[in-house]
């Protein structure tokens, strides 16, 4: 909707030449309502991005449904979230409604529209192409909790990693093994734009500092990847088509788990490349992965955003800002650099 506020539904009735009865109507899928008058309505309602309000809710009573919106089903780190989320529901009535969606589109804002219609009590999401913009408008009809995301507002809560310190210690880590032509994999260009706040283009923007502060700026090299490990083991396979580096820093584990794929299926490369993942999901711990990696408590993180949003139903207004510290598991994948 143009302007700084959210769409009331005098302003849908207005747009639509209709009375607030008949929007209500309308909303609640009422008897009587012409399919005319419907298609009017429903016209103005997606124009002005109309949402119903939060009082209006409550008026109607609770769903005791909480959505949660995923960018990838297939993400064990998601997965871990989801436990988390549903631990902490454990002795409450609430229920979640799980809606995925694509993260290197905005088809998130129709997953998370498709929510709000539902009339979840709150929304937990994972979103970084949504513009802070569209989720300050909705959070003034639905309480919403963002993962992952670095914003600094007061419309929403999030829950973080600290993506700073997390990317620090890798580096760090691979420095102190001798490393210096280090390979940054990570997502596409739309999910780390600089300043934008989501993981990735914070673990981007650090590594690249890390690698000029150490005096390898030339060394700088990123490659980018599809969400998923098929499309990291791809872009890695063309990688060291090309390329040998000493080590490459996967911007999840998911990626890195497509980049060890690839280095498996060139014989003598297992030993010779060091590899780093990030979110340490359970199977990264498995003998045959042995995956090192930063952990951010996915679980953890689940439950503090439930947490969270439970408390922005109950009446809390002022804004939550959670951020998770890293820790750095060693295992086996990350080695001394080879001897030139």
């Amino acid at each position: 909707m143009p302007g700084t506020h959210a769409a009331t539904i005098d302003d849908v009735a207005r747009l639509a030449g209709v009375s607030r009865a008949a929007v209500s109507k309308v909303i609640r899928d009422a008897y009587g309502v012409s399919p005319a008058m419907r298609e009017r309505v429903n016209t103005a309602i997606a124009e002005l991005d109309y949402r119903p309000r939060i009082a209006a809710r409550a008026m109607r009573g609770s769903s005791f449904t909480l959505g949660i919106e995923l960018p990838n089903l297939g993400n064990p780190f998601f997965s871990r979230i989801i436990a988390g989320a549903a631990a902490a529901l454990q002795d409450t009535p609430y229920q979640l409604i799980i809606a995925p969606a694509e993260t290197d589109t905005e088809e998130g804002v129709r997953a998370l529209g498709a929510l709000a219609d539902r009339q979840v009590d709150g929304i937990i999401a994972i979103s970084p192409l949504v513009s802070r913009e569209w989720l300050e408008r909705l959070a003034g009809s639905v309480p919403i909790v963002m993962l992952g995301r670095h914003d600094d507002t007061d419309a929403y809560d999030t829950v973080t990693g600290d993506d700073v310190a997390g990317t620090r210690l890798v580096m760090r880590h691979l420095f102190d093994l001798g490393h210096r032509d280090i390979v940054h994999l990570t997502r596409s260009e739309a999910v780390t734009v600089p300043g934008s706040g989501t993981p990735h283009a914070v673990r981007l923007q650090e590594y690249e500092r890390a690698m000029r502060d150490a005096g390898l700026g030339d060394r700088i090299r990123v490659v980018r990847s599809g969400l998923s490990e098929d499309a990291a083991h791809g872009a890695t396979r063309d990688l060291l088509a090309s390329a040998t580096p000493s080590a490459i820093f996967a911007g999840n584990d998911e990626l890195a788990f497509g980049a060890q794929r690839a280095i498996l299926e060139r014989p003598g490369l297992a030993t010779r490349i060091s590899l780093v993942g990030y979110d340490d999901v359970t199977i990264a711990a498995h003998p045959a992965i042995s995956l090192t990696t930063v952990s951010q408590a996915g679980e953890a993180m689940g439950e503090r955003a439930v947490r969270l949003l439970l408390e922005r139903i109950a009446g809390r207004t002022e804004p939550v800002h959670h951020v998770v510290e890293p820790v750095l598991r060693t295992r086996s994948s990350s080695r001394p650099a080879p001897m030139v």
